[in-house]
């Protein structure tokens, strides 16, 4: 069964199953009845700690309505409509002179798929989105980036934070954006480098902030000082496509 946000899998046999032989980039989340037989609940919570997946505790309706009143028997899995790439994997593959663009917590669909669009248009080697609180691999997104989704290569990480400290200990020099910071104009991109895009509403979060090397900003002359996150993303890949390839 599908919906916007991917597949589903559902049933105690079936979903025990494809919980037990696949890795969690291939799972959204997990939901599982409330007050549902103990021995099971503990079954599917040991699964999903080990692999670290989410896991909703949900009333029996919100499930029904999830497999539009199919036999769920208490345990109903999201799937992703889009294939993750493996970030360890990803990682051996990139050269020396790799550009990663890491999104923090983008919750609209349409701006992930624009932003997919020009990643794809400015040479992106590697998109870096978080498991939770953040729009996935939809086929909005799908359809928004008007193919770029199959071009760009996408990975799902539990924590931000951890990921850019492993970068930095990989060699990047890792940019936000913030109204106090540098001019974006001056930004060299050159080399291993990894530029944040924060959320639409609050902007990179405080753990995620207090690992840039450096902040730059997009100077504005307008009453309304923030510009649409996939807009401002757009304008900070140019500037790197400039420096990297001029």
């Amino acid at each position: 069964m599908a919906n916007d946000a991917g597949e589903i899998v559902f049933g105690r046999h079936a979903g025990l199953d494809y919980l037990k032989n696949n890795e969690a980039t291939k799972i959204n989340k997990v939901f599982l009845q409330s007050g549902v037989q103990a021995e099971f609940a503990q079954e599917v919570l040991a699964i999903c700690k080990q692999k670290r997946i989410v896991v909703q505790d949900a009333p029996k309706k919100k499930l029904d309505q999830l497999v539009n009143g199919g036999n769920h028997q208490g345990l109903v899995i999201m799937i992703p409509s889009f294939e993750y790439a493996d970030y360890d994997q990803k990682m051996a593959e990139l050269g020396d002179d790799s550009f990663i663009l890491m999104l923090d917590s983008i919750e609209d669909p349409h701006n992930l798929g624009s932003i997919l669009r020009t990643a794809d248009a400015t040479g992106v080697d590697l998109v870096i989105i978080p498991k939770r609180h953040a729009s996935g691999l939809t086929s909005v997104v799908a359809k928004t980036s008007t193919g770029a989704i199959d071009y760009v290569p996408v990975c799902r990480v539990n924590n931000l934070t951890q990921t850019i400290k492993d970068l930095k200990d990989r060699g990047y020099w890792v940019f936000g954006t913030d109204m106090k910071g540098q001019d974006y104009t001056e930004w060299n991109a050159k080399g291993k480098t990894v530029l944040v895009i924060g959320n639409e509403g609050k902007g990179i979060s405080p753990l995620v902030k207090k690992q840039m090397d450096q902040m730059l900003t997009l100077p504005m002359v307008g009453h309304v000082q923030s510009l649409n996150a996939s807009v401002a993303t757009g304008i900070l890949l140019y500037q790197m496509m400039r420096t990297r390839y001029k």
